[in-house]
């Protein structure tokens, strides 16, 4: 914790495999984040499905972790959750504490984010979600429906591999917080 900070923040950032969870945590962290990237072997083959993430070479297999300061009371702790379906089983301890989720979703593979919204649901956990921008057109209202996202969960478009966008996203999160909704 930030030597002078006194409200830590957790939040949580899942999605399926390959979607940018690590790639997010590295562009919108202050420090040099924690990630237990390892290296893809045949041992993963059948059991890890790469084929919608062309050239990744690495997966996250425990979580990643950043951290943003706020200011001198509040620091944001980030979490990225590892996508595949072998490490569902760590989502629901890394959801307990948490302030919020971000679902970060990949729009040509939007079945891999039911399980975190059911999870994350489930959990009561809030959430937002993210569509990272792989070059698809983004369209709101087919990620909405398809998602069967409840209308006051923000949608929006974000690039995890840009600050900008992160914190962006970081932003939305945080305000959707702190809506008279999401508080009741």
């Amino acid at each position: 914790m930030h030597a002078s900070a006194s409200n830590g923040l957790k939040i949580v950032i899942v999605g399926g495999f390959g979607v940018g969870k690590t790639t997010m945590v590295r562009a919108v962290s202050e420090i040099r984040p924690l990630d237990t990237e390892a290296t893809m072997t045949q041992v993963g083959v059948g059991v890890d499905d790469p084929a919608g993430s062309p050239g990744k070479s690495t997966t996250t297999v425990a979580f990643d972790f950043g951290r943003i300061t706020i200011d001198a009371e509040h620091v944001l702790y980030l979490f990225g959750a590892p996508g595949q379906e072998r490490f569902w089983f760590l989502w629901d301890r890394l959801f307990t504490g948490a302030l919020g989720a971000i679902v970060l979703v990949d729009q040509r593979r939007i079945s891999d984010s039911w399980y975190a919204i059911d999870r994350l649901e489930h959990q009561r956990t809030p959430f937002i979600v993210a569509c990272n921008n792989f070059g698809a057109d983004f369209d709101p209202r087919e990620v909405r429906e398809a998602l069967d996202l409840d209308p006051h969960v923000p949608l929006i478009e974000c690039d995890a591999r840009q600050r900008d966008s992160c914190k962006q996203v970081l932003i939305t999160l945080v305000e959707y917080l702190y809506t008279p909704e999401t508080l009741s």
